[in-house]
């Protein structure tokens, strides 16, 4: 098993309060996040920041491990995911994926059906409970 961990500071209410977060790997560290960085445009982070980052690093990375599984390496992948917060149900939505790779020798057909594979099997998407889109270019 490998265990990786972050540790969030708040103080105040949470309207008013502000907090930090920071990583074991200190990548993160006493970052600031806030109310506004939440629901607003403050300066600082916020947990679907965050998570926008975790799924679109985890999709690039099993996206790689599945073109090497097909024979294919890839000369970059640039993958961004959108995560949506819907305040009045109080829930992460949806998390959307658009990819656009550069891999020599693959056609467009064999693309989509390996970038849908990442999406579906990246440790990331199994641990959303949300509608996981893709939209996968191959350059």
């Amino acid at each position: 098993m490998i265990k990786r961990n972050a540790t969030a500071v708040w103080n105040g209410s949470g309207k008013e309060g502000a907090g930090h977060l920071t990583t074991a790997s200190t990548v993160l560290n006493e970052t600031q996040y806030s109310f506004n960085t939440r629901f607003a445009d403050g300066v600082g982070t916020n947990p679907e920041e965050l998570i926008a980052a975790a799924h679109a690093g985890c999709f690039a990375m099993k996206l790689s491990f599945d073109l090497n599984a097909a024979g294919f390496t890839a000369d970059e992948i640039n993958a961004k995911a959108t995560v949506v917060l819907d305040p009045s149900k109080g829930e992460v939505t949806e998390s959307n994926l658009v990819v656009t790779a550069k891999v020599p020798g693959l056609s467009a057909e064999q693309f989509a059906e390996i970038a849908a594979g990442a999406k579906a099997n990246c440790p990331i998407s199994k641990l959303l409970n949300a509608a996981i889109s893709l939209d996968a270019t191959l350059a």
